[in-house]
């Protein structure tokens, strides 16, 4: 699928390493500036739009009190965080409890750096890239940057002296170390098409085919891989409310609380840039608006990147109106059983093909759309088997690691002296229920029975 013009036609200012590090300080101030005011106009109409978005989805209103058809809501919701009396619960690590905001909100914003918004312009006669920065590493500063953000959940679930917190952030943990394992190998299939690691390179190597065609399987893995990272549904187990209150953040009021939410949705916009960096052609303009020049020109790229940026926010609200949260086994056989294996295999592939078709640009484009097509099948075929329910109720679960073959063996859920609801793939057992019940804990005597008594 051919999505720009020769480059003998249309002569596109494509900034390379050479082009950064040259800028005056007052453009580099300016420029961090606009990346800055970038990062948070986004959140406050994500946040509005998110509301309005999942209300016409439900068949609800949604806010239209505050501003014209509300559209000053999220600054409503903003100062009324911000003169909300922040609490600091007794028992906490305080020093730890307030850097935890920070430390998620930071290097959100930080990843941004390296994210490519257009080509090479004229600012007050100076020529530079629309780009803070480049690095010859630059997807890699943005997955080094972006998993220290972590550390601010897991910091705020375990200074905040609580058990749910904490077990919001033990979920984290084990939510990024899954899913940026994924998404790194899906980082390695661009790396190895591309030749290149900058994201500036990147957009270059894609003006005659995107990526998200080329390499599908890895556009397919990414795009679940960075739902899970960011903590949204369905994947949103670190703050499920149904089972742990509210997760890692729920000692935190007031801006505090304000930060955790402005740095998801940073995170959400970060994820969205770099998906349009490798795989949506970056900054370039879609067919066909690319056969004309001015598309691909001056400052007319930053409007086509955010529209892609854009593309990516509604499918996260979509989600998170359409699909339930996941069961947390389900979540971490999704990681380790489907996509990590089906990437490690497709980063082999993608490397034989280029090995093989060598300089034949057409013949390597073909082959991987048609290998890529099989892989994304495969993927979602495994998706089906993790996730589909037995018809059979005493049928065990396919994406439980306790369902083996066959009836699984009676449970009782009264064994451990409170009910515990059974696992998937178990099945209650009539005559145990309840047995554990009546036995008295150790060292206690049993009561006397009403046929004692009345003897």
């Amino acid at each position: 699928m051919i999505l720009a013009a020769d480059a003998a036609t249309l002569a596109i200012d494509y900034p390379d390493l050479a082009d950064f590090g040259h800028d005056p300080i007052w453009l580099v101030i300016l420029k961090a500036l606009g990346v800055f005011a970038f990062l948070v106009l986004n959140p406050l109409a994500a946040i509005l739009l998110e509301r309005k978005i999942m209300a016409r989805m439900q068949g609800r209103i949604g806010p239209n009190r505050v501003g014209p058809r509300g559209i000053l809501q999220s600054v409503a919701d903003g100062v009324k965080l911000a003169l909300k009396e922040g609490i600091i619960p007794a028992g906490v690590d305080k020093v730890i409890y307030l850097l935890a905001p920070i430390i998620a909100v930071v290097p959100a914003v930080v990843a941004f750096a390296v994210i490519p918004f257009g080509p090479m312009v004229s600012v007050f006669g100076h020529q530079t890239p629309l780009q803070l920065t480049d690095l010859p590493v630059g997807i890699l500063y943005v997955l080094a940057v972006t998993s220290v953000g972590v550390y601010g959940i897991v910091l705020a679930g375990w200074s905040s002296g609580s058990t749910y917190p904490l077990l919001g952030g033990l979920r984290s943990t084990a939510q990024v170390i899954s899913y940026e394992i994924a998404m790194g190998l899906t980082f390695a299939a661009v790396f190895l098409d591309a030749g290149t690691m900058s994201t500036s390179g990147i957009v270059a190597a894609q003006e005659h085919h995107w990526y998200f065609m080329l390499l599908l399987p890895s556009f397919v893995i990414y795009a679940i891989s960075m739902v899970g990272e960011t903590n949204r549904a369905p994947f949103d187990l670190p703050e499920a409310e149904g089972e742990l209150v509210g997760g890692f953040h729920t000692e935190y009021s007031s801006l505090k609380f304000a930060m955790f939410m402005l740095a998801e949705y940073i995170n959400m916009v970060t994820v969205s840039a770099l998906a349009t960096t490798m795989f949506l052609g970056g900054w370039q303009a879609p067919w066909p608006l690319s056969a004309f020049d001015w598309a691909n020109s001056g400052w007319w790229p930053i409007l086509w990147f955010t529209l892609k940026v854009w593309a990516f926010m509604f499918v996260f609200i979509w989600l998170r109106t359409s699909l339930p949260r996941l069961r947390y086994d389900q979540f971490m056989n999704l990681g380790w059983k489907v996509l990590i294996p089906i990437s490690l295999a497709w980063v082999m592939v993608v490397a034989i093909i280029r090995v093989s078709a060598g300089d034949h640009t057409l013949v390597r484009a073909l082959v991987s759309t048609a290998a890529g097509l099989v892989v994304t099948a495969l993927i979602g075929y495994a998706i089906w088997r993790l996730m589909r329910v037995p018809t059979d109720p005493d049928a065990p679960d396919p994406g439980s690691d306790r369902a083996g073959p066959g009836r699984s063996e009676p449970f009782d859920p009264m064994a451990g002296g409170f009910p515990v609801p059974p696992m998937p793939g178990q099945v209650v057992d009539p005559k145990a229920t309840g047995s554990a019940a009546t036995s008295p804990p150790a060292g206690v005597e049993p009561a006397p029975s009403r046929e004692t008594t009345d003897a």
